[in-house]
């Protein structure tokens, strides 16, 4: 069996596959999987793998691999240099490494945070509940319910066709320091929550990203809020406390004055309110925001803009989007 290994793991790199563990709320369990899927699912087409295929999921660069056989790898996500035994290779498009090469991702100057490395055939770590993703709370799924070692194996699947393809410039994502991100107001926002006046601030103004922020939750600056209400009542002291009650993935928590987007990894219930919840079209931005120096505006959206906006992604990652390399 083929299989990869791990020479320098940059400051966190997990197997990731999509959409992870869905279904799984009810049980504790938020999905995991990649934090930018938009490139993760782009990486995997490139390859020729399902959509669902186990990649890496790249924090940063500063990373290195070694493959003991042949295979045809992608590389997608924010710019970062990227060598085969030394030699450039480009992001967004196949390479094929051959057997004993090192693949190398340097750092990631911005904008982007994150990268991910397809290889043909996927990375064949056990599914656990139905997936491979690494869900980093529960210490569980991927390699050993952890982020990689130096000198972790980890084995592929079966080989693909190797053709070469390229992602067309103008069907990849634009990354940026100013994000905009659109959102759905709610579950628990004004009147009974928030005043229309926080409301208004929630989707009017940018937040700084803080640096606080990982595959649990993307925590933006703190913020004084009006608050239609005097305190949690039996739920507790602060206007944003509430009965303990479910998370949405995606969901822009309010704890005390600090909001939170909760990523991939985060908690399932608690006993916070959910001002707003970010759509799945543009959920994969969240994994590139850069801790420090990067802000967000949430542009509101209703129930069918964000269905549709969904549809579009879905098309932009098919083999309209390619071309042969």
């Amino acid at each position: 069996m083929r299989s990869v290994e791990i020479l320098q793991p940059g400051i966190q790199t997990t197997v990731q596959d999509y959409p992870g563990r869905r279904g799984m709320l009810a049980k504790g369990f938020f999905p995991a999987g990649p934090m930018d899927h938009l490139a993760h699912r782009a990486a995997n087409l490139l390859v020729g793998n399902a959509e669902d295929a186990a990649t890496l999921e790249i924090t940063l660069g500063g990373f290195r691999l070694r493959f003991d056989a042949g295979a045809t790898v992608a590389v997608c996500g924010a710019e970062a240099p990227l060598t085969v035994d030394g030699e450039p290779a480009a992001l967004w498009e196949t390479s094929r490494v051959p057997a004993g090469a090192e693949l190398a991702i340097g750092i990631a100057p911005g904008p982007g945070f994150r990268l991910y490395l397809a290889v043909d055939g996927g990375i064949d770590v056990p599914p656990l509940l139905g997936s491979r993703a690494t869900y980093t709370m529960g210490a569980l799924g991927g390699h050993e319910g952890r982020p990689l070692q130096a000198g972790d194996r980890l084995p592929l699947g079966p080989p693909g066709d190797g053709a070469g393809r390229r992602f067309r410039e103008d069907a990849r994502p634009g990354y940026a320091r100013e994000w905009e991100v659109r959102a759905m107001r709610g579950p628990l926002a004004a009147p009974d929550y928030l005043t229309e006046a926080d409301v208004e601030t929630l989707f009017g103004r940018a937040w700084s990203i803080d640096r606080n922020s990982n595959r649990t939750g993307i925590r933006l600056e703190s913020h004084k809020f009006e608050w239609a209400r005097r305190s949690g009542g039996i739920a507790g002291g602060h206007p944003s406390n509430i009965l303990d009650n479910s998370y949405p993935v995606g969901a822009l928590n309010v704890n005390g004055d600090l909001p939170v987007i909760l990523g991939p990894d985060g908690p399932t219930a608690g006993g916070f309110l959910v001002a707003a919840t970010v759509v799945h079209a543009d959920f994969w931005k969240i994994g590139q925001f850069r801790p420090v120096g990067d802000t967000v505006r949430f542009r509101e959206v209703t129930l069918e803009e964000a269905i549709e906006a969904d549809r579009v992604l879905d098309e932009s990652l098919t083999e309209t989007s390619l071309e042969a390399a």
